[in-house]
């Protein structure tokens, strides 16, 4: 018989339950026992629900209080000296310190690199290694986890990243050598945990290898091979190594020979593979078939579904195949059933974790011969009716993407001549001061907001408010001298979310939520139909916040990439032209932006290294129309009106030509958590335009001294002509406190000055 699987389920519960306590905890007003009691309740109550469903494999060790990267450094004792670990269990302590750094009593250390996972808009701890590592066992999270599900009566399949991706995902921080030379130092760790979970009742365990979907060394190929002609020989234990994300391809029959009991595949990206995996799985091996999209909140059309999985069972049997999900489901929010305030059409059309697991049992009860013709039926109307809905559909727009041409992705003039005009009219001094955008969100703004969207505040009430906010926010920003202030976002509830409200072509859900990092969870707007802007989204509290002073005021957008990449979107069509679509709206704003006497705009795309192809080969086209999307956003501006970007925590080397292509003016990016390191790429390059390298790590609590952030700066003017250089944070400050945000903005601006000072004298 065909069996089901769930690789791994949404951690922060439907209420964001993990969120809540774990920002409690970090200040202090809950215990380590509080956060314990409400993360074994979360794990229950999702082991619950995916038995519930019908889910015959269900996952265990896909729970994590931060990061599952994270988790693995851990387990296997991956601790950087910084952080003091002298071996044993690591302490919580240690574990937050890791993810957000640690500035308490006489100890300030700094947090651990962080960037996306794959292209998704989940964010990782990247390891750190040194020459010659040792690992060893230092949290026994996923034995404990095993034995937990295994006493409250579920068998489930405890889930580890395997350790050839856990190797290429971590960086050299010093000794030289390759990640993969620590191989056989680590693989120790991993048959001990493997014994371990043995020993303890385990009788399967999934091993994540996405990095098997990238373009891959012959060094990194044989070391999967190696590392599973270790693992695989523990017996009574079946290894099932999960892919996702993407096609094997040339990795094919390196993934189908490792010495393992069965494979997942994602067949929902790369349903083209299938063939190819038919053909050459060994005899000895089940295949794991990921037909329900795990990235997406669209129904699966389950006849489709159905028949790619029905040609697998042909081929290899009934009892060699698994249906699952394309990967985990912590990319997609938890229930759809709580969403009642959803439009009911569009909703018909979704599916959320919940309603997924229930569409993969579906599967199997039909392979199995227990197919439900009714709700078969259901489903076939419910695709037909998003096919043929004539709310999806704006001939307006689709003409308007179509008529895109040279003119409108070409500013007037080159970057040269255009950034004379804007010294002259912006008249900023050497390294000039400005802020990513964002300010400290504060409790009681959230809560007015919300009493707003109720309809329990008057709109006249709720702007007096903002315009409150605001003003306080400039008074700030004088008292400290930053050159280019912003006006701190009051008003938008997330950088996407915001822009999608104002949007044609959109719907929100209530509790959509997905982990981005640590506890900060986004609500992905849903793309459902044409694109378009009804009527200025930002124009009126920027205009507002440039009444309040003499300098110049930053327009605040976020880009086309990044709207598209954060949001859920339409499946029915390419999705350049759902992102051309969206840029055509961002460049009305622009131009209103203009037009109301804001002079420096910046159009944030932190997301568009996160939209390549994860095969080099496939990047070509996608950074065409990604390049162009930006620029169709931006062009339509005077020489004289600044065009910000900003990006953060993403590698850049590789694509340095279409950063520059975007012909932005100045570039903000992240590179405190790196020290400058990301900025080797734009040195490499010998990046033309201005530069904005993040002086502070603004996704820790700590404040950053001057002398931290001359350091920063002093080496970035080592490889950069200092009229090159702004001095920024890494990124927005809406999750953080007044009380880190106000001492370490100023630090920024001394530390700016300070520089500045010495280069004049």
């Amino acid at each position: 018989m065909t069996v089901s699987a769930n690789l791994g389920f949404p951690r922060m519960g439907l209420k964001r339950e993990l969120k809540r306590v774990l920002e409690a905890f970090w200040r202090g007003k809950a215990t380590e026992e509080n956060l314990q009691e409400i993360a074994k309740e979360l794990r229950l109550r999702h082991w619950t629900m995916q038995k519930e469903a019908g889910i015959d494999i269900i996952p265990s060790n896909d729970f994590s209080f931060y990061d599952h990267i994270l988790d693995m450094s851990t387990m296997v004792g991956a601790v950087p000296a910084r952080y003091g670990h002298s071996g044993g269990d690591v302490s919580f302590e240690t574990y937050f310190a890791m993810a957000r750094g640690l500035q308490k009593d006489d100890k300030d250390i700094v947090a651990m690199e962080m960037t996306k996972w794959f292209d998704t808009n989940y964010h990782y701890i990247v390891p750190e290694f040194d020459a010659g590592q040792s690992f060893s066992l230092s949290s026994t999270k996923v034995i404990d986890e095993y034995i937990e599900s295994k006493e409250a009566g579920f068998d489930t399949r405890p889930v580890l990243v395997g350790p050839v991706t856990y190797l290429l995902l971590g960086k050299m921080r010093s000794g030289g050598g390759e990640v993969l030379d620590l191989l056989p130092n680590l693989l120790p760790v991993y048959e001990e945990v493997l014994e371990k979970l043995k020993n303890v009742g385990a009788s399967s365990v999934q091993i994540d290898e996405p990095c098997l979907v990238l373009d891959q060394s012959s060094k990194a190929l044989a070391s999967f091979t190696s590392a599973y002609k270790t693992l695989g020989d523990i017996d009574g234990l079946n290894i099932t190594v999960a892919t996702y994300f993407g096609a094997l391809r040339d990795n094919l029959d390196v993934a189908l020979n490792l010495n393992v009991q069965a494979i997942h595949v994602d067949l929902v990206r790369a349903a083209e593979q299938l063939d190819d995996v038919l053909a050459a799985l060994p005899d000895d091996k089940a295949l794991s078939v990921g037909i329900v999209d795990g990235r997406n909140i669209w129904k699966t059309d389950i006849t489709k579904a159905l028949a790619t999985a029905q040609r697998a069972v042909d081929a290899l049997g009934s009892d060699r195949v698994i249906v699952a999900p394309s990967c985990s489901l912590l990319h997609t929010p938890v229930d759809l059933d709580d969403e009642t305030e959803l439009d009911s059409e569009v909703k018909n059309w979704m599916a959320f974790a919940k309603q997924k697991l229930n569409e993969v049992v579906l599967l199997k009860e039909a392979l199995n011969g227990n197919k439900d013709e009714a709700v078969y039926a259901e489903n076939e109307k419910a695709i037909e009716s998003r096919k043929t809905s004539l709310r999806i559909h704006n001939q307006s727009v689709k003409d308007r993407v179509a008529d895109i041409d040279e003119v409108t992705i070409t500013r007037k003039s080159s970057f040269e001549q255009r950034i004379q005009a804007q010294h002259e009219t912006l008249n900023l001094p050497l390294l000039p001061t400005t802020t990513i955008g964002s300010f400290p969100q504060i409790p009681e703004l959230r809560k007015i907001r919300a009493k707003f969207k109720k309809g329990g505040l008057p709109r006249e009430e709720y702007n007096s408010y903002l315009e409150k906010m605001i003003d306080e926010a400039m008074v700030f920003q004088e008292e400290i001298g930053i050159d280019v202030p912003v006006h701190g976002e009051y008003e938008r509830n997330d950088m996407v979310e915001y822009f999608g409200e104002k949007l044609d072509g959109f719907v929100f859900s209530k509790n959509g939520w997905v982990q981005s990092y640590g506890s900060r969870c986004v609500k992905p707007p849903i793309i459902f139909g044409d694109v378009f802007r009804p009527k200025a989204m930002t124009v009126r509290w920027s205009a507002y916040a440039q009444s309040k002073t003499d300098k110049p005021v930053k327009g605040m957008l976020t880009g086309p990439v990044t709207i598209l990449q954060w949001s859920f979107i339409r499946d029915d069509q390419p999705r350049e032209i759902t992102c051309k679509q969206i840029a055509l709206a961002i460049r009305d704003e622009v131009l209103d932006l203009e037009k109301a006497n804001i002079r420096v705009i910046q159009i944030d795309e932190p997301a568009v290294r996160e939209g390549l192809p994860l095969r080099r080969d496939d990047w070509a086209d996608y950074l065409k129309w990604a390049v162009e999307s930006f620029r169709v956003s931006s062009a339509g501006v005077q020489d004289g009106t600044q065009i910000h970007t900003h990006m953060c925590y993403c590698e850049f080397n590789d694509i340095m030509e279409s950063i520059a292509a975007l012909d932005a003016d100045v570039i903000s990016i992240e590179t405190s958590r790196s020290a400058m390191e990301v900025l080797d790429a734009f040195i490499d390059f010998k990046y033309p335009n201005e530069i904005g390298p993040g002086v502070y790590d603004i996704h820790s609590p700590r404040i950053p001294s001057v002398e931290e952030m001359e350091k920063l700066l002093n080496k970035a003017l080592e490889v950069l002509d200092p009229g090159q250089i702004w001095v920024n944070p890494d990124c927005g400050l809406k999750t953080r406190g007044w009380e880190e945000t106000k001492p370490a903005l100023a630090n920024m601006v001394q530390a700016a000055k300070n520089i500045r000072g010495r280069l004049a004298s």
